[in-house]
């Protein structure tokens, strides 16, 4: 049986070359990237090479990039230590009622720690207003953290614009960003955007999982998180993991080669299964309306991350759909993979005003640039097989 994968926001296949690269620094490049003889140069090459690789598709120096274990320990640091080092200046500190996870949690101790937070709202497509953001911000705000791409329905927010609104009204303040599904799928430059901290995963982009990085802006005086031997300039201590950077710098490497083409390959796919899945009776798109009458699908769709499609299936639990998808070899995700072994409802679709009788019947499709044109029509086939059918037996 053929497998169709459209999970790639909760991970992606890694890249051959990125699994070559790693396998070579482990069988081959094996030595301690702080060792003074030759084969502790090789393998600092590849994480050098590899931060280099990062920092340029950033357009940022190469000493502002943190390697880290993932998008989790980057959201961790960036939160935990950049309240730390404001905290001379204020308790404030402001999310959305978005975020992952990694975000969310961090600042739920920090709440319990005793900083004040503020959680805002979004509206229907998930969008945070700057009007909404101004509200909130006090003389004593020092940390804002607001996701670039939300990791359920694919919403993108506006981060410059939020960004230059913290630095002109709370000049003290810090600006993050987890852009752990939005490094790749949309143009990232955090020096230009006014971003002071941001997160990234590396097997969110082909690379091997356990891998990440945070970029630090430059002079922004932070303590780490993890003590140590004083690896990074004392930011990250630890041995590096060079095989996970290894690959993760090839895979940097092989996606900013073409980015553009990779992204409109995914905007393609996008259109096309939105089309498609509009088609199933009961089927309702989460994320991509529009007050604009004149604006196309495709004008409303470029507004969005390009791999992330949310769908409620009215009168189908989205579990039983998931699964009878799988018996089919098409694999999709009910929510976020991290937080599966804790089911709940999503926040997202609540936040973004999901009508109750659909909060537990939404899946979300994830794309790659290996994803091609047939398997989205594959899978919508098979929606449109399975969802008339599965509702015939739907809870009363």
């Amino acid at each position: 049986m053929r497998e169709i994968y459209l999970d790639n926001a909760a991970t992606t296949r890694v890249l051959p070359e990125a699994a070559d690269a790693a396998s070579a620094a482990m069988r081959e490049q094996y030595g301690n990237p702080s060792s003074l003889h030759h084969k502790g140069f090789e393998a600092e090459q590849y994480v050098k090479n590899a931060r280099k690789a990062i920092a340029g598709s950033l357009k940022v120096p190469e000493e502002t990039i943190v390697f880290t274990s993932g998008g989790t320990e980057s959201n961790n640091m960036a939160l935990l230590c950049g309240a730390d080092a404001r905290k001379r200046y204020g308790n404030h500190i402001i999310t959305t009622r978005i975020e992952h996870a990694s975000v969310y949690q961090p600042i739920l101790h920090l709440q319990d720690l005793g900083y004040r937070v503020t959680f805002l709202e979004v509206d229907a497509n998930g969008i945070v207003s700057p009007e909404t953001l101004a509200a909130a911000l006090t003389d004593d705000t020092i940390l804002v953290s607001v996701m670039a791409v939300n990791n359920e329905i694919g919403a993108v927010e506006p981060v410059a614009e939020l960004a230059a609104l913290v630095h002109e009204k709370t000049p003290n303040a810090w600006f993050h960003t987890d852009a752990i599904q939005a490094y790749g799928k949309i143009p990232l430059y955090p020096k230009r955007m006014g971003i002071d901290l941001l997160s990234v995963s590396g097997h969110k982009l082909h690379a091997p999982k356990g891998t990440g990085f945070l970029y630090v802006r430059e002079k922004l005086a932070i303590k780490p998180l993890i003590y140590g031997g004083g690896q990074q300039k004392d930011l990250r201590s630890g041995t590096e993991n060079v095989p996970g950077i290894a690959g993760l710098g090839a895979a940097v490497s092989n996606w900013f080669a073409d980015a553009e083409r990779k992204r409109s390959h995914l905007y393609e796919l996008k259109e096309q299964f939105v089309t498609l899945v509009s088609e199933v009776p009961g089927a309702t798109v989460n994320g991509v309306f529009s007050d604009v009458i004149t604006e196309t699908l495709a004008e409303r769709i470029r507004k969005t991350a390009p791999h992330i499609v949310s769908v409620s299936f009215r009168g189908v639990r989205s579990e039983v759909l998931l699964h009878a998808l799988e018996d089919k070899g098409i694999y999709v995700s009910s929510g976020s993979a991290c937080s599966s072994n804790h089911p709940a409802i999503s926040g997202t679709l609540k936040a973004i005003g999901v009508e109750n009788a659909l909060l537990d019947s939404t899946l979300r499709f994830s794309f790659s640039y290996e994803t091609t044109e047939e398997e989205i029509r594959l899978a919508a086939e098979a929606l449109k097989e399975l969802v008339p059918v599965l509702g015939r037996y739907r809870r009363s």
